[in-house]
């Protein structure tokens, strides 16, 4: 039991490097700006669960059992899943030596139990703190060439991701982000990622975090967002520049993966800097 812990553990930790490594490590903060606590103890979650709660995605640090929930008069919302998180629980006792007598044991066993961010219950709140105040200075060229893509860009996710089931583009709020330049490499790498559905340049992407498809498209992003950057003359660190892993399984399976990639790369950074939703929308 406690190496299938291990294993659940390390396996899921494996797959969120799989999407780019040291995923817990954003170019954007959250509002909080409190590491992951227990809404009853309020201490702070501790070596291997700060990496596993750190990786959750949502804004609020604050965790708790189902029953801690329950019991401060909250529940967690219907079809919600726990979060893993593991302790070491102390085991001691008396056990018979041969020569009769018995000798004391003591040793740590690993546990595991499930808890729920403040996000996944209701019926219960607090006070989340204010948005520190902070000024974005857009870029003009690249506020209007987003604008012009026409993509449906939305702001407020706690992630970055283009969605194709709504072909739609979700980002942190602007001030959320480290940098503009940040926010702009950010938003250029969903953008090309937006200019592969089907409609567009109608790119293959592979469908599991593990997929060779999946990493060339993601390589393909990452080339297409630095080559924008370029374009617009910023050093922004592009969201998975950590990806390096994956690509080399591409690289080393053929030797022309590098070739493709740039010229999509180069064909969908093409394809955006010649949009003008606006103009076309005006002709309409």
């Amino acid at each position: 039991m406690e190496n299938k812990v291990y294993q659940q553990v390390t396996d899921r930790i494996i797959t969120e490097l799989e999407k780019g490594a040291a995923p817990w490590i954003k170019p954007w903060t959250t509002h909080s700006g409190n590491e992951d606590q227990n809404i009853i103890s309020k201490k702070p979650y501790q070596g291997i669960n700060r990496l596993i709660l750190g990786m959750s995605g949502y804004s609020m640090p604050i965790w708790g059992s189902f029953k801690q929930w329950q019991d401060l008069g909250g529940n967690v919302k219907k079809g919600e899943k726990g979060t893993m998180i593991v302790f070491y629980k102390q085991v001691s006792g008396e056990k018979p030596t041969e020569s009769g007598d018995s000798e004391k044991y003591a040793y740590s066993c690993l546990k595991s139990y499930y808890v729920f961010n403040i996000d996944q219950v209701e019926g219960f709140e607090i006070q989340k703190p204010a948005a520190p105040e902070k000024v974005f200075n857009p870029v003009p060229d690249l506020e209007d060439r987003l604008i012009k893509s026409g993509a449906n860009i939305k702001h407020g996710s706690n992630s970055a991701f283009y969605r194709p089931s709504e072909d739609s583009i979700h980002l942190p709020n602007k001030t959320d982000f480290k940098s503009e330049s940040d926010y702009y490499a950010t938003a250029l790498h969903e953008l090309v990622h937006w200019s592969g559905a089907p409609s567009r340049l109608d790119r293959t992407k592979g469908k599991r975090f593990a997929d060779a498809a999946y990493a060339f498209e993601e390589l393909v992003a990452e080339l297409g967002a630095a080559f924008l950057c370029q374009d617009y003359k910023i050093e922004g660190d592009l969201r998975h520049a950590d990806y390096i892993g994956s690509w080399l399984k591409c690289l080393k399976a053929d030797n022309k993966a590098i070739f493709n990639a740039a010229a999509l790369a180069q064909k969908s950074a093409d394809y955006i800097n010649q949009l003008d939703a606006i103009s076309n929308q005006a002709a309409a």
